[in-house]
């Protein structure tokens, strides 16, 4: 099994902003989206407000919104292309395997990346011939993923999931006081090793891990490692928590 740690939502690069905790939940807010590339705006999907708070009216309450991952009903898709999608593909990221979505957000008064929600994947979609826009999970917009012009390599991932996390201290990568990029992390992670993380200066034992800045998915082998399961199952519930 494989756990994927993937960045989404706002942030100082996409939207110039981190996303809100919202009665006692994080909230994540999509990064904007070219024209092409969404039929859907913050206002469609009730963000209209927040999106031009947090980004402090830089990003307005009808542009278009990459609303992606979707979650709807207990179930998640999530669409990937070229380069992110190569590096999922050459992981062996497949069925079975777990999306752990993570991104900034702001949370008494400085920011910090936390994990908002999970997936674990049942099905991989290829919709690059799809017929027009369609909604994999049934919800009332067409997910950006099934419009055309993507390309051939354009692939959505779907199966159940939550999002909603609350601030728990656990589901907080970022150090108790640290820089965005400063992690804490379990042990078993360092011993298992996370892609694009391969530099032995970007671990620091016990439990320190200097991220990457940028990058869209970081992948773990975990198969048979019964702490790395536990550590997974106890995330999934508590995002589930409260």
């Amino acid at each position: 099994m494989r756990i994927i740690f993937s960045r989404k939502g706002v942030d100082s690069a996409a939207g110039g902003c981190a996303s809100p905790i919202v009665d006692g939940r994080l909230l994540s807010l999509p990064i904007p989206a070219p024209f092409e590339r969404s039929l859907t705006t913050y206002d469609d999907l009730g963000l209209g407000d927040l999106i031009e708070r947090q980004s402090r009216g830089r990003v307005r309450r009808d542009a278009l919104a990459h609303a992606d991952p979707e979650f709807h009903a207990g179930r998640v898709a999530f669409g990937q292309t070229g380069a992110a999608l190569s590096h999922l593909e050459n992981q062996g990221v497949g069925p079975g395997d777990v999306f752990l979505f993570f991104g900034v957000f702001d949370h008494d008064g400085r920011r910090d990346h936390r994990i908002f929600g999970w997936m674990r994947i049942e099905a991989i979609l290829s919709p690059a011939d799809a017929d027009g826009p369609r909604a994999p999970l049934g919800g009332s917009f067409a997910h950006p993923h099934t419009l055309a012009g993507w390309g051939a390599g354009n692939t959505i991932y779907v199966g159940p999931g939550a999002c909603g996390a609350p601030p728990d201290p656990a589901l907080c990568l970022t150090a108790p006081g640290a820089a965005l990029t400063d992690w804490r992390v379990p042990g078993w992670l360092r011993d298992r090793g996370l892609s694009y993380h391969g530099a032995p200066g970007r671990w620091t034992p016990p439990d320190r891990l200097r991220a990457v800045a940028r990058g869209q998915e970081f992948v773990t082998d975990v198969t048979g490692h019964a702490a790395a399961a536990f550590w997974l199952e106890n995330v999934i519930e508590r995002i589930s928590a409260g």
